[in-house]
């Protein structure tokens, strides 16, 4: 008798948990064209022309997407550029990024910073590396410090080693021994 009310007990529970609802996973409303079509930690990309390195890019989070034609680069962007003799002229960092499909061109967004192995240092919130062209440009303000001075203002074009430049409307120049900190 013992086992008959343990068997009725178990029998009972079992049709108790057993429920007619069927639970539906939650269903995300997201446009085909936000979602990445590739996404990786830990990046490295690296340009090259006729086997010869242009650039090496590494970025901590990169998502690509197929439907915009462009690649989002987030959470720390770092770009070394080489020069003909394949020795590293210039560095890019910037906390944001993004590259444009079809023009290779970078886009470098906040906290950006460039420097050369001669010791100029560009700040800005906003810089682009035009791909064809070899140049870095931006219409935001921006810092150049070199060992002889400082400079800002809006707008800067120069080549991507830094070596010739111009910003569009100075702000404020300051002659001599000019910190780099």
């Amino acid at each position: 008798m013992k086992h008959f009310y343990i068997i009725y007990l178990l029998t009972l529970m079992l049709f108790i948990g057993c429920d007619e609802k069927k639970v539906e996973p939650k269903k995300m409303n997201i446009p085909a064209g936000e979602i990445p079509a590739q996404e990786s930690w830990g990046s490295t990309i690296i340009l090259s022309d006729s086997g010869a390195t242009k650039a090496i890019l590494t970025t901590a989070h990169l998502r690509q997407f197929t439907l915009t034609g462009e690649t989002l680069l987030d959470d720390s962007v770092h770009v070394d550029f080489f020069d003909r003799s394949q020795h590293k002229s210039t560095t890019l960092t910037s906390k944001r990024g993004k590259i444009d499909h079809q023009n290779r061109n970078l886009y470098a967004y906040q906290n950006v910073v460039a420097k050369n192995d001669s010791g100029v240092v560009l700040l800005s919130e906003e810089l682009v590396w035009n791909n064809v062209r070899q140049q870095i440009t931006t219409d935001k303000f921006v810092t150049i410090i070199t060992r002889a001075e400082k400079m800002q203002g809006y707008g800067f074009e120069s080549d991507q080693f830094l070596r010739n430049y111009t910003i569009h409307k100075i702000t404020y120049i300051t002659n001599g021994s000019a910190s780099t900190k």
